[in-house]
């Protein structure tokens, strides 16, 4: 990801939940899947839950990866700017930025770290693909040199949002 910033109240303690239907994860990962010679990437938006833990995704936006690479991502600043204005009017809020390791688990790298410095509180959902095996997805919250897993919390159907 390349560009803008988030709000401070968006940080989050590591541990709460991300609520997420069934077929958005699959949209991921078929997102994932449809070219697994490059990574993807896109984001996820969310609205808090009433009672302020989790959030509950509300849908995923994909992006661009500009690099075109199997080793890195970034989306356009302008692509990220008019996704994250998209989200906005909506009330949401980017809960998640996730992307695919076409060569390796689904942990972060070195650069995820580094560009997650630029998204305090967002959780970073990888879609795994190495060796040809059945996509592994995982997310994380990555604060500075600390890099905690989050539960994703899968729900059956997916909860709408207007």
């Amino acid at each position: 990801p390349s560009g803008g910033s988030a709000p401070a109240d968006r940080l989050r303690r590591a541990g709460t939940l991300m609520n997420i239907a069934a077929d958005l994860l699959e949209e991921i990962v078929a997102h994932a899947l449809e070219n697994p010679a490059i990574e993807c990437c896109g984001v996820v938006a969310t609205t808090p839950s009433e009672d302020g833990d989790a959030r509950t995704a509300t849908r995923v936006y994909r992006a661009e990866n500009v690099h075109a690479s199997a080793l890195r991502f970034e989306i356009e600043p302008i692509e990220l700017l008019r996704l994250n204005n998209a989200i906005e009017d909506e009330g949401w809020e980017i809960g998640a930025i996730y992307h695919s390791h076409v060569r390796s688990a689904p942990r972060p790298s070195q650069t995820d770290i580094a560009f997650a410095a630029q998204w305090p509180g967002v959780e970073w959902i990888i879609v795994g693909l190495a060796g040809g095996q059945q996509p592994e997805v995982r997310s994380y919250l990555i604060d500075g040199a600390d890099v905690t897993e989050a539960p994703l919390q899968a729900l059956p159907t997916r909860e709408r949002h207007s």
